[in-house]
């Protein structure tokens, strides 16, 4: 998808068109004001006016995401809002709404379905589709079944999307990049040294900043530099794994199917704070903060149908450093009070007299409800510290 939370935003507030708008953070006092001031009326008559700027900003939220206009100024996905702020003071700053975001998730991948059933869902704006039984899906290489995908997502939800076709899931997901908004893309195999070698590395999906950066310090910096190298060399550098699946990789191969039931190996929600917060001087509002946190877990494992027991928790520290701990229950659990109360233990084997930045909480060892198995509890180690 587009832009997809900037999107869904824009269809609340068509009058944002074409305008730098970011999307990040918490909903904010200023955003509960500007609607209970304009509450009765129709969103889309807000004065643009009236919306917060991003130079107003204070505070440590990142971007979850921005329209295209902003990107132009080189605002995008997890930078700080501050720091975007001085690249872009004049966008607009929406706060994020995974509610309405997940409802136009659903609904788009409900059209894919209807036209081509084999898809594996990669989270709330991408999918991968096998179209392989498609009737009519092989027509002119794939693009007038995409057209077809295009046209009735941008009918059903008033949404745009790109679309990758090509011959493996890796190749696709790159395909997709190429002609953003509303690219269709085709990669056929005997396109491989033509679209797909002149790319840098970082554009192959499993390629991070970390290797990417070692790549070039080793003086490879597109795919097709990557491809000439020896596999033998790559496992040296790279390790057995990973090193040959860089050679697979820069030569397009990648036989993994489309997977269309996964199975989630755990479920978190966590929050970075707006200041850092201190178990005794700030103990109610990170009380509020925990609890919210565990009610959000709870809420996302009873619409999804599971279930777990490992329940962990995540904190980091001031000084960026992160702890987590867990503990296993005997019994699977997936209400927000039983949540808490292993959460709150594991609190207790952390040090909690330094300040705080961010707090998670998750839950594992993820079930079905209704297919308990007992099996005997890990034992927890031993209790120290404070609790909030």
């Amino acid at each position: 998808m587009d832009a997809f939370y900037a999107s869904v935003e824009l269809l609340r507030y068509p009058q944002l068109q074409g305008l730098p708008v970011v999307i990040g953070g918490r909903r904010r006092r200023d955003d509960d004001a500007l609607l209970q001031k304009y509450a009765g009326q129709p969103l889309s008559e807000i004065p643009v006016a009236e919306f917060p700027l991003l130079k107003d900003y204070a505070g440590r939220g990142v971007i979850t995401t921005a329209t295209y206009p902003a990107r132009a100024f080189g605002v995008g996905s997890a930078m700080g809002l501050m720091k975007a702020a001085a690249l872009c003071p004049q966008a607009i700053l929406l706060p994020v709404d995974f509610d309405e975001y997940r409802k136009y998730s659903r609904r788009f991948k409900e059209v894919i379905t209807e036209i081509a059933p084999v898809m594996e869902d990669r989270g709330v704006d991408e999918v991968y589709i096998d179209f392989t039984q498609v009737p009519g899906g092989q027509r002119e290489g794939g693009r007038v079944l995409a057209l077809l995908i295009q046209k009735s997502i941008l009918d059903a939800t008033g949404l745009t999307c790109s679309i990758g076709v090509a011959p493996n899931k890796l190749l696709a997901k790159m395909a997709s990049e190429f002609h953003k908004p509303k690219g269709i893309s085709i990669v056929r195999p005997e396109d491989l040294q033509t679209l797909i070698w002149p790319l840098p590395c970082r554009k192959i999906n499993g390629v991070g900043p970390k290797t990417d950066a070692k790549l070039q310090a080793l003086g490879i910096h597109t795919i097709g530099e990557l491809a000439a190298q020896d596999p033998g060399w790559l496992v040296e550098r790279f390790g057995k794994s990973y090193g040959a699946w860089l050679h697979e990789a820069s030569w397009g191969r990648d036989e993994r199917p489309v997977v269309t039931e996964s199975e989630p190996v755990s479920i978190s929600r966590e929050t970075t704070f707006e200041r850092d917060l201190h178990a005794v001087r700030d103990k109610a509002e990170l009380g509020a903060i925990f609890t919210a946190l565990c009610e959000r877990v709870a809420a996302d494992l009873q619409r999804k149908g599971y279930e777990g027991r490992t329940i962990g928790i995540k904190l980091r520290y001031d000084d960026f450093k992160s702890v987590t701990r867990d503990q296993t229950l005997e019994q699977a659990v997936a209400d927000a009070k039983a949540i808490r109360q292993a959460a709150g233990a594991c609190l207790k084997r952390v040090d909690l007299t330094r300040r705080l930045r961010l707090l998670g909480v998750r839950v594992g060892s993820l079930q079905r409800v209704g297919a308990a198995i007992a099996t005997p509890a890990v034992p927890a180690e031993p209790a120290s510290g404070l609790l909030f």
